[in-house]
């Protein structure tokens, strides 16, 4: 129980909002990404920690599912991360501050 603690204190909680498909943007997620890492690196775990590959995403353990349906799409061109009070927008090629 001490080290989920401690790990906890090593980490951000990022929110994922889902833009491109919804008639107004949506938090669909929280993700917890290492407190230490570059912006591009929180930025690309989100993205990935959002998408399905071997199981639904909200599956993962460090995303907090945010969305009422039992079933989410993956994170896509168009959708955007907030992180602390900067959001950025998912481009075709990496990510855009806005």
């Amino acid at each position: 129980m001490l080290r989920k603690e401690v790990e906890k204190m090593n980490t951000q909680t990022i929110a994922v909002i889902h833009t491109v498909y919804e008639d107004a943007p949506q938090t669909v997620a929280m993700v917890e990404v290492p407190k230490d890492a570059t912006v591009e690196k929180k930025l690309e775990l989100a993205f990935m920690l959002t998408n399905n590959i071997d199981c639904g995403w909200w599956e993962n353990e460090e995303v907090t599912p945010m969305f009422p349906e039992e079933a989410c799409r993956s994170t896509c061109v168009g959708d955007m991360v907030l992180i602390g009070t900067e959001k950025y927008i998912c481009e075709n090629v990496g990510w855009k501050k806005i």
